[in-house]
């Protein structure tokens, strides 16, 4: 049976296949893109072993508004019941005195959290090692589902970094709207992760680093 490709399609065989192939790659992309952006500003807080916090910046132990932005929510959270145990995360940069996780941790406690409802994880400076260390320190307690604060932006990789990792998760965005290069990073981060790992891609990242 012969093929009849379009006219609009000029070239030999090998061209046309490049062509289908771009615009397959093009429509895989867009589909991603605004996947992302309908999961962004999700909030699905449900009871759970635990709220987790991704780690933002901070500077010389205090958070900065990112970071303080998901911290009230994750106070919000625990102070409406939604888990009795609350997880920062976040390394340090190099020269950093504190870490991420460490300024959330204070922070929270001087919020009025009680230390035993606080958990500190300072292992990963991404988000697949955040999440990665979590799901280890949590399995040792025999708790597996979280809710995950982050931006909304963050939300559809949040979820699948999470079921890769094991974590059984929903997520709890922080208020406020994604910017279109917040949004476009993404497209590309779950494009690449969906079909070659997350961990995959967190260490190809770490190497570019």
């Amino acid at each position: 049976m012969r093929v009849e490709w379009p006219r609009w399609m000029p070239g030999s065989r090998a061209s046309r296949l490049v062509v289908i192939g771009v615009l397959i790659g093009v429509a895989y992309v867009g589909i991603t893109f605004i996947q992302v952006l309908v999961a962004s500003g999700r909030d699905q807080r449900e009871p759970v072993d635990a709220i987790v916090v991704l780690g933002a910046a901070q500077y010389d132990g205090a958070p900065s508004p990112v970071l303080a932005g998901r911290l009230d929510h994750a106070y919000e959270l625990w102070f409406d019941g939604v888990a009795p145990l609350v997880v920062t995360t976040g390394s340090n940069q190099e020269g950093d005195r504190f870490t991420e996780g460490y300024a959330g941790f204070e922070y929270l406690r001087f919020e009025g959290i009680p230390e035993d409802d606080l958990l500190v994880i300072t292992d990963g400076s991404s988000t697949w090692e955040q999440l990665a260390a979590t799901a280890r320190q949590l399995r040792a307690r025999d708790l597996d589902s979280v809710v995950l604060v982050s931006d909304p932006y963050h939300t559809l990789r949040l979820t699948q970094i999470a079921s890769e990792v094991g974590l059984t998760a929903t997520v709890s965005s922080t208020d406020g709207s994604a910017s279109l290069r917040q949004l476009a990073r993404e497209t590309a981060a779950v494009s690449l992760g969906r079909i070659l790992g997350y961990r995959r891609v967190d260490n190809w990242l770490s190497g570019v680093g």
